[in-house]
């Protein structure tokens, strides 16, 4: 029987077929997952189409900085997944281009504040949404992060803080949800070739050095950070919660 036969899941960030969200999508769906995609105003064709690829699969709009637009997608979710969302992935984030150009010291308030709602912030809106039609019969959030939370990467900078912001939003959630069997995890994926990492000057020195130094001696690839979404939105991970979890050929255990 598939790992997620019957499940309904609820999905944020898909934008093109590079995305992570879409890899996710795609391990969910093989599974046997009933999908919803949420997509961006400027994403729907791109969102449209993707969607076009997995029978069954509907798609919403909504702006995640609007909760007038997110109580109507999640309301909207809830009524195409039958009254219930068993998985929600969260795949979020943003920041002004000027404030991974510049220096950190140089990052401007309304930056700030950008980076942390819409990359972190987020995730809690999403959540308190989600609640109320996982809490019967309990479910698995997830959220991606990347591992400038915890060591400085040149050029990231606010992006760093609003995923420091992000895993421990994660673990509160973690703790608050779980009394009705949600968990709630993120996956630290390495950098892939992706519509956001091409906004980090870098990207392809730091691809080379992870190659070079992960235990692994390659980069990751998308596929692999969404069987290992299957993994925690199955019940195979079932009591695994509160955790981030690095898929990033070992890069993370390293020194340098």
């Amino acid at each position: 029987m598939p790992l997620l036969e019957g499940k309904k899941a609820f999905i944020f960030g898909v934008a093109n077929h590079r995305s992570i969200a879409w890899a996710i999508a795609q391990a969910l769906a093989r599974e046997g997952a009933q999908l919803v995609l949420a997509y961006q105003e400027r994403m729907e064709k791109y969102v449209r189409d993707l969607a076009s690829k997995i029978p069954g699969t509907e798609v919403i709009p909504c702006d995640v900085q609007n909760d007038a637009e997110l109580d109507s997608a999640f309301a909207k979710a809830g009524e195409l997944l039958g009254g219930r969302i068993d998985i929600l992935i969260h795949c979020v984030a943003f920041a002004p281009a000027s404030e991974l150009e510049n220096p950190f010291l140089q990052t401007t308030r309304e930056g700030f504040h950008t980076a942390l709602d819409i990359s972190a912030y987020s995730l809690v809106a999403m959540a308190k949404r989600a609640e109320p039609l996982m809490k019967e019969h309990g479910g698995s959030v997830l959220a991606l992060t990347y591992m400038a939370s915890e060591r400085v990467m040149p050029k990231y900078n606010v992006m760093a803080v609003a995923k420091a912001a992000l895993e421990c939003s994660v673990r509160y959630l973690a703790y608050e949800m779980g009394e009705h069997n949600i968990r709630v995890n993120a996956i630290s994926a390495g950098p892939l070739n992706t519509l956001a990492a091409r906004g980090v000057s870098g990207l392809t020195g730091f691809r080379e050095q992870v190659a070079h130094v992960a235990p692994l001696r390659r980069n990751i690839e998308q596929s692999e950070v969404g069987d290992t979404a299957l993994f925690l939105s199955s019940d195979l991970a079932r009591a695994i919660t509160g955790e981030i979890m690095f898929v990033d050929a070992g890069y993370n255990i390293m020194g340098a």
